[in-house]
């Protein structure tokens, strides 16, 4: 495996190639990161991964400064999984400049959920996805890059930036990885503690059970059954932001009966100082 620094090494190390498969990541691998390589390396004709923590998706309060960094581990990972070529490049090397041309997502689907307790969020994750694109995918006539459903509404972001620009490239979603409590599989779950990474599966099974509850009636009063699930999460020690039940293709709340209707169960809610997101399909 190739390990470039530069959009120049990158384009070279990529120049004799057509169908990049493409993995973006913050780094701080877990086997969800890996089997989403794994999962597209058959789909292009090089596999590429890139390590950068993107300034621009974290709000002041957030964790940038200590969102954990292990580039040479994640380098042996990607190896072992068969990547080709790491692009890990150094903050001046993707913004040498201040990036002042952004793209602002339709807020339809930006400003609501994660968009909403995190404003500005997918400007940053838009603005960084497009770019390293730009970097990948140059000159080629198409390519494929992966994105795990545990971030969901970031999938669908992606989606749409893509068929809007017109972009060749397609965005494949890999399955969310669980730990055996059912706990997805996320870098931000190095923050809990032992006691709080026992509890951390309840987000999981809070999701069961308002899907469960859900597809219980033909016309469920789901704002009801929201209020209960962050109710129940809360009195365990939680401070939920949100837990409820959406369409998937708009995350729009549901319209009439539920029945036929594809919908996923997304949640977000801080456990002590970790938060942590998820969804499941129903």
């Amino acid at each position: 495996m190739h390990i470039v620094h530069t959009i120049a090494e990158l384009r070279e190390r990529l120049s004799p190639f057509k169908r990049p498969a493409f993995v973006p990541t913050m780094g701080n691998l877990h086997d969800g990161h890996i089997a989403l390589v794994k999962q597209a390396k058959p789909l292009g004709d090089v596999t590429v991964s890139s390590i950068f923590v993107n300034r621009l998706q974290f709000a002041p309060n957030e964790d940038f400064d200590s969102y954990p960094r292990t580039l040479d581990a994640d380098a042996e990972r990607l190896e072992a999984a068969g990547c080709n070529v790491l692009f890990a490049p150094r903050e001046k090397d993707l913004y040498p400049e201040p990036q002042t041309y952004k793209v602002h997502p339709s807020s339809d689907l930006s400003s609501i959920l994660e968009g909403h307790f995190r404003p500005g969020f997918f400007i940053g994750v838009s603005t960084v996805v497009l770019k390293l694109f730009s970097c990948v995918y140059a000159g080629m006539p198409t390519g494929v890059a992966a994105f795990g459903k545990k971030d969901y509404q970031q999938v669908l972001v992606v989606r749409r930036m893509v068929q809007q620009f017109a972009l060749p490239i397609d965005i494949l979603a890999g399955e969310t990885q669980r730990a055996e409590d059912g706990l997805a599989l996320s870098s931000r779950n190095a923050y809990l503690n032992p006691v709080e990474r026992l509890e951390a599966a309840q987000l999981a099974k809070a999701l069961r059970a308002l899907g469960e509850s859900a597809k219980a009636s033909s016309t469920p009063d789901l704002p009801a059954l929201e209020a209960q699930a962050m109710q129940a999460l809360a009195r365990r020690g939680w401070k939920p932001d949100y837990l409820t039940v959406r369409r998937r293709d708009d995350l729009l709340p549901p319209q009439g009966p539920l029945a036929g209707q594809p919908l996923v169960v997304l949640g977000a809610a801080k456990l002590g100082n970790t938060r942590l997101i998820d969804n499941l399909e129903i």
